[in-house]
């Protein structure tokens, strides 16, 4: 399964929305434990150079939101985040500085 996310590039900063449920695995419902459900990790690339690569846990909220300031970009440069969840399922979305 596909994570949605959205993506703006500027200048100076790199900001992305996941849309991710990001379970714990402490939550009961009915008595029953809900499943952890986690981004494992993110990575950030301008122009296929790497710029952040996290690695995530249990701990982030529901539809996590990053805003990264990168020094260097311009105009025109191809931005790309990858991420992959605790269940395997990935996500990946590109962008253009404007």
């Amino acid at each position: 399964m596909a994570i949605p996310m959205k993506m703006r590039a500027s200048t100076d900063a790199i900001k992305v929305l996941i849309t991710h449920p990001s379970e714990n695995g402490l939550r009961k419902v009915n008595g029953q434990l809900v499943p952890a459900l986690f981004i494992k990790n993110i990575k950030l690339a301008v122009n296929g150079k790497v710029v952040a690569d996290g690695q995530w846990g249990g701990g982030m909220a529901k539809d996590p939101y990053l805003n990264i300031k990168v020094q260097g970009m311009k105009a025109g440069d191809k931005v790309t985040v990858n991420v992959v969840d605790s269940n395997g399922d990935t996500g990946n979305s590109e962008a253009t500085v404007g």
